[in-house]
């Protein structure tokens, strides 16, 4: 995976990357990040590690998140929430 995270890594620093207007939360570690340097390496570190899912949800919605949105065809990232949580909504765009 190297070449490939090498290539990633100069296309995603070759890229500009502002402030975003709310939290990005990131699979690498499942926490909002602000911070573009932040956004950046933890891009580049994603080819290599763990996804952690779980706690990226879990972390939305302990920071108010009640209502995800699916964009794309299929329910499968909708049914991944319900079991995490069967409080709060999921539904889909296709």
């Amino acid at each position: 995976m190297q070449p490939a995270k090498d290539e990633l890594q100069a296309a995603i620093e070759a890229t500009e990357i502002k402030a975003p207007k709310c939290p990005v939360y990131q699979n690498v570690d499942g926490k909002p990040h602000t911070d573009p340097a932040e956004i950046k390496a933890n891009l580049i570190a994603q080819l290599t590690s763990s996804v952690r899912w779980t706690q990226s949800v879990q972390n939305m919605i302990a920071d108010g998140a009640d209502d995800f949105t699916e964009c794309g065809p299929g329910k499968a990232l909708q049914g991944m929430i319900a079991k995490i949580n069967k409080e709060v909504s999921a539904h889909g765009i296709g």
